[in-house]
């Protein structure tokens, strides 16, 4: 039985949502609700770290939603797929842990959002990570979220970083640590073999104080308004409609998709628009729904002329000896999801901080697809980490079960276009490397021949999908800045008693995989609502390129 009235209503038990509820839960005198639209995390197919593709690919725990035509890509639908489910889209995604880059918080603090530099945020990503490895200035030691190193033994993964550095790149053995321009070991949010999310790192921690409570198959439907403040949120829930109230706060931690698409529900966001769908505007804000960006994904493959790929392992019988393995021990090629080894670069001279990310993958997929390329081959990854290309999110309906429209722009400025020819042709230099010359045969995508801008240009048109990354729909900013929809504290502009906490609420997207620095956010947003003085800052060294103006490595 719900109660009517709850101290906080979190809309959406994802990775940022789990966090809130244990930080808040922790003191017993809070009441807490959680609503979460999707079904219960209970699946071998979440906790199985090489299952992530039949998660991602389903519909049970996935939003799964498509863009509309991509103008610059041909006019593809790329797939989208979010997390309905405890956990969020850390219970569906490929479980990397990079956090960025430093100088990302620090142009955060830069555009007017205080307390948001690397040094106030660094403290924060400690208290949330427990590194396999043990606690120094940068990883964490005993936080809720367990995060393991790449391995990187394995002959193709070896090969890869050995190549990178006889092109003349660095090593660094923690890309989260000091240096990220580097090749090395990729971590990844996993435990004893099994993946870790957020319901399972601070969703069940929470659960056990009893003063949270957690509604599964709860669709929110509007946030719900007395005056200028809100008060609650409308939800349906067993085929009824159903209200609940929050006495202090409703925090909205719905992701970069779902939580643009309820403020716009909810009559916040662009009045027009609103308006021709015939939902009241409540408040105008412009920004709502702006912004979206994401980390452009290709991939260079090759095929493997040594038989050290996975693709046996991922047949009949090899991929029954390996479920077992699993099920039996935890261990072996299931316990990984296949990114032990990746690498931060810079396309160019003149960047100051890496702004293309490689990962490598001892397996190659059919691009756009789950469906493996057959035989022994490998690909690397290659996205954009600060794409220029922005997008937005839109109603398309007022039925809250209506999908949003979503439109990526990928590709669409020169500017993004240019780095990515750049970014194949520098992981082309990189698989030539003595290294890699026992491994790397025919070259399938791009294929060899393609060489020019334009057959470069085509090629990216053809292959780019997302990586996953989607953030700065409720951009944060000073209540100057006409884009922003929340302050550095995450309150909504112009509201009261609202809060937007999750990926939406990055003023640029930061350079690496964001589910990391989402569990920051939460962190830190907790801190910010309980009023409590933020963590001491930390002095802990960033590694730049000391000839990063005129060299590219």
């Amino acid at each position: 039985m719900l109660a009517k009235e709850y101290d906080y209503v979190i809309v959406g038990a994802g990775s940022a949502g789990c966090v809130l509820a244990r930080r808040l839960g922790a003191d017993p005198a809070l009441r807490i609700l959680v609503l979460e639209a999707g079904p219960a995390d209970r699946s071998w197919t979440i906790d199985m770290p090489s299952a992530v593709g039949i998660v991602v690919g389903g519909t049970r725990y996935n939003w799964r939603y498509a863009s509309e035509p991509e103008p610059w890509l041909d006019g593809r639908r790329i797939g989208t797929p979010r997390g309905r489910t405890l956990g969020g889209s850390s219970s569906i995604n490929g479980m990397v842990y990079i956090r960025g880059h430093a100088r990302d918080y620090d142009g955060w603090a830069a555009r007017g959002c205080e307390g948001w530099s690397y040094r106030e945020v660094l403290p924060y990503f400690r208290r949330a990570q427990s590194h396999r490895d043990g606690a120094d200035a940068y990883r964490g030691g005993d936080g809720p979220l367990h995060v393991t190193p790449g391995d990187v033994s394995p002959p193709l993964c070896r090969a890869f970083l050995e190549a990178g550095q006889e092109a003349g790149y660095g090593y660094s053995a923690d890309l989260n640590g000091e240096r990220q321009e580097a090749f090395g070991p990729v971590d990844r949010t996993t435990r004893d073999g099994r993946r870790w999310s957020t319901a399972r790192g601070y969703l069940a921690e929470a659960l056990a104080g009893g003063n949270v409570t957690v509604a599964t198959s709860a669709l929110s439907r509007r946030i719900l308004f007395d005056g200028d403040a809100a008060c609650g949120v409308e939800f349906e829930m067993d085929g009824q409609l159903r209200q609940v109230r929050a006495r202090r706060e409703v925090l909205l931690s719905a992701g970069a998709i779902n939580s643009p698409q309820l403020l716009m529900l909810s009559g916040v966001g662009p009045a027009e628009e609103l308006q021709r769908l015939g939902i009241r505007p409540l408040h105008d804000l412009p920004g709502v729904g702006q912004r979206l960006n994401d980390h452009p994904d290709t991939v260079v493959q090759h095929r493997c002329k040594r038989p050290v790929s996975i693709y046996p392992w991922t047949r009949a019988p090899g991929k029954w000896l390996v479920g077992a393995r699993w099920f039996a021990r935890h261990d072996g090629l299931a316990a990984s999801n296949h990114f032990e080894a990746g690498a931060f670069i810079r396309s160019r001279a003149g960047v100051e901080h890496p702004d293309l990310q490689l990962t490598f993958m001892p397996l190659a997929v059919q691009p756009g697809s789950v469906d493996l390329v057959p035989g022994h081959a490998f690909q690397v990854h290659i996205d954009l980490m600060r794409p220029t290309s922005l997008g937005s999110v839109a109603l398309a309906s007022a039925d809250p079960r209506q999908a949003p429209r979503i439109l990526f722009n990928y590709l669409k400025t020169e500017r993004d276009r240019e780095d990515m020819r750049a970014g194949a042709r520098l992981v082309r230099e990189v698989l030539a490397q003595p290294a890699m010359r026992a491994f790397a045969g025919e070259e399938l995508v791009p294929g060899a021949d393609q060489l020019s801008d334009a057959q470069l240009d085509a090629w990216a048109r053809r292959v780019t999908e997302t990586g996953y990354h989607a953030s700065g729909t409720c951009k944060m900013g000073p209540a100057g800045d006409a884009e922003a929809v929340v302050d550095p504290q995450l309150r909504v502009h112009g509201l009261r008693g609202l809060r937007v906490v999750d990926a939406s609420i990055m003023p640029e997207i930061v350079s690496g995989n964001t589910n990391a620095p989402t569990v920051m956010i939460a962190e830190k947003a907790s801190d910010l609502i309980l009023g409590r003085t933020p963590l001491p800052p930390s002095d802990a060294p960033v590694w730049l390129h000391p000839r990063w103006r005129d060299c590219q490595r």
